[in-house]
């Protein structure tokens, strides 16, 4: 057996597509890999995993890239899960973990995607790919690209942090500022397609980006001995993520990996500049509108409109959790804060993250015993912009202790 995927199917509708196609939209719409999990079953368990390498494709079985290729990769390993007493005890919260993917090699969670997407792209015989990003996408997209032997076109926003913008240059990539959002960058990508002869690598428009964030749920489930915390904080741009996780979660529960009890409660964090998802849940649709004016210093949350928008909320709910709004003036002290409490270089959207759990925590949606996971799903140094500094200069000659007491 070379892969345990089925078939695909369109996350709209149902309808089951056939495996080892290249596969954009359907209906206009994302599409999720089905696996036969009995055949997962006979083949690993969970012992098996945890004797294996710690990297993203220890799950191999669950993920859809068939086991006779070699991956592209970058050497993604496991990211650590990590404990915040400082923090937690600040907050009045005995079980706070975060899950630090800025220790991936592209600096963030992208890297999880790339290498799933990029690596199925390779086997379909791509050999041109393209994508909009307004951060961490781009670079890394870039880089796995480059380590596939692949073109690779990238458009942003012009107030993309600088960053960012260096990181495809770095490795190749073509990359252009674009006078519009991330919406107006996807535009080009997809009026490109046919003229450049590139594949729509955006968020959802491929299968595989998702296959590969999910291994983020894996992972906490592995980490925490095959069961689940009852909070999980997602910082939700694209969303692929979340949705990521919640087919993991579920995936888990029928392979009898870990117990069908509640799962987590998803509370999806968007920043007050950009929040199409926070208004959609609260108006109890199912599918966003283009949020306005789009604007927000956490530039990964910046996506006025997700095409996973209805998956995204659909997770959200079935999970009992929430999407709520973290305020923008919040987000510099809170990664201040965060970062002091346990030298974890803390992102931007998981800042906002931080100011939605204070906001949970005040309202009583989450109580203070329960266990907490935060994704950080990128490092602060990524984000010059976001957080200025000036440090106070010295003179070497003539040294004032006391200001440099305090």
């Amino acid at each position: 057996m070379n892969s345990t995927v089925t078939h695909l199917e369109g996350a709209i509708d149902g309808t089951r597509l056939p495996a080892g196609q290249l596969h954009g939209l359907h209906a206009g719409r994302p599409i999720w890999v089905r696996y036969d999990l009995d055949a997962v079953r006979r083949l690993v368990t969970p012992t098996m995993i945890a004797a294996r390498p710690p990297s993203l494709w220890r799950y191999r079985e669950l993920l859809p890239l068939p086991f006779n290729v070699e991956p592209v990769t970058l050497g993604e390993g496991m990211t650590p899960l990590l404990n915040c007493p400082r923090l937690g005890g600040q907050l009045g919260l005995s079980k706070l973990w975060v899950k630090d993917e800025s220790q991936l090699p592209t600096g963030a969670f992208k890297s999880r995607g790339m290498t799933a997407a990029i690596s199925m792209a390779k086997w379909l015989g791509v050999k041109r790919v393209a994508l909009p990003t307004a951060g961490n996408a781009g670079g890394a997209a870039a880089a796995y690209a480059a380590r596939a032997g692949m073109e690779c076109y990238v458009f942003m926003p012009t107030d993309t942090p600088v960053v960012n913008q260096f990181e495809p240059h770095l490795y190749g990539a073509k990359a252009f500022r674009v006078n519009g959002l991330i919406n107006d960058c996807g535009k080009i990508v997809k009026d490109g397609a046919e003229r450049m002869g590139w594949f729509d690598l955006s968020t959802l428009k491929e299968p595989y980006r998702i296959e590969g964030k999910k291994t983020m749920g894996l992972e906490v489930a592995e980490q925490l001995g095959w069961r689940l915390p009852d909070v999980i904080l997602y910082p939700t741009g694209g969303g692929t993520g979340l949705i990521g996780m919640a087919k993991a979660f579920h995936e888990l529960m029928e392979l009898g990996w870990i117990e069908r009890r509640p799962l987590p409660r998803f509370y999806s964090c968007q920043a007050e500049g950009c929040a199409p998802i926070v208004t959609a849940f609260n108006n109890g649709e199912r599918h966003a509108e283009l949020f306005p004016n789009a604007r927000t210093i956490a530039s990964g949350l910046r996506v006025p409109v997700a095409v996973g928008d209805f998956m995204i909320l659909d997770s959200i709910r079935a999970s009992g959790g929430k999407a709520l709004a973290g305020s923008e003036a919040k987000i510099a002290p809170w990664m201040v804060r965060a970062s002091t409490a346990e030298g974890i270089s803390i992102c931007p959207e998981t800042a906002v993250c931080f100011d939605v759990l204070e906001q949970l925590l005040a309202s009583g949606d989450v109580q203070h015993n329960e266990e907490i996971v935060v994704f950080n799903t990128g490092a602060a140094t990524k984000y010059l912009e976001a957080l200025p500094v000036e440090l106070p200069l010295l003179d070497k000659d003539h040294l004032d202790w006391g200001r440099i007491a305090g």
